[in-house]
């Protein structure tokens, strides 16, 4: 049978959203690839297999070699980005339907994202823009980066799609506090390889990020989620840099 769409996912420890997301790619997606770490615990693996998808268990090194070895595994003339916290709406899978079955002439679709905590879809505070390069040529693209925000390198032009991938990052505050400290040492530790320094400025980053976000971008019409987003992030965005001060003070 010809391939026409292959999903691909990277997991670890994601029995909790895993199913959601294989359920919203019912019907769109020709094949499922999920790589999982090899250091995973829980039934990720089991529920992977139980629908159908190919699993590949990889030793976790960087996000951008891990989501690499699925495309490479993959074997449709597309494939979908997808992360096992995020939800293909009707919408957009209608609309990449209607778009492989005619003549896509780009290489990779863009596609918008909504972003949902405590309940509601965060519409502000830098969030309603969002966007990401999900839907591209097999052929055309591979996965660059390193340890943190990896990205697609595409070969030809780059349409834009106008369903949405609902994206719920965290279940909750405390699901965002627990993988806090993992997120910001990964973005500490990129910056100190890049060769940035911490500065006592950065304590500023706390007040301004709170206060960009929640006034300047408007947060504050988010209401109560809204404004804990904004706190939290401004709290992620100020913990990155004092963990690159701690890194260097422990330099030898």
């Amino acid at each position: 049978m010809t391939v026409l769409l292959s999903a691909l996912l990277i997991a670890k420890d994601e029995e909790r959203d895993l199913p959601g997301c294989l359920e919203a790619l019912q019907g769109l997606a020709d094949e499922i690839v999920i790589v999982i770490s090899a250091d995973t615990t829980d039934r990720t693996e089991e529920i992977a297999r139980a629908a159908g998808a190919k699993v590949l268990r990889r030793a976790f090194d960087d996000y951008a070699r891990q989501r690499q070895a699925g495309l490479d595994a993959a074997t449709g003339d597309w494939c979908l980005w997808i992360d096992p916290d995020e939800r293909v709406t009707p919408a957009l899978a209608a609309e990449i339907r209607a778009r492989l079955s005619g003549t896509a002439g780009a290489a990779a679709f863009d596609v918008p994202f909504e972003v949902l905590f405590l309940g509601r879809v965060l519409r502000w505070g830098g969030l309603g823009s969002e966007s990401h390069v999900r839907l591209f040529r097999r052929e055309k693209a591979r996965f660059v980066g390193g340890q943190l925000h990896e990205s697609l390198q595409i070969s030809g032009t780059v349409g834009r799609l106008r369903g949405k991938i609902t994206h719920q990052p965290y279940a909750d505050i405390s699901d965002y506090l627990s993988k806090l400290d993992r997120y910001t040492t990964l973005a500490a530790e990129k910056r100190r390889a890049a060769g940035k320094r911490f500065t006592p400025l950065h304590h500023l980053l706390l007040p301004w990020e709170f206060f960009s976000r929640a006034v300047l971008k408007l947060a504050v019409l988010d209401g109560f989620p809204g404004l804990v987003w904004a706190g939290l992030a401004a709290f992620h965005s100020w913990l990155k840099y004092v963990k690159l001060g701690a890194m260097r003070e422990k330099k030898p």
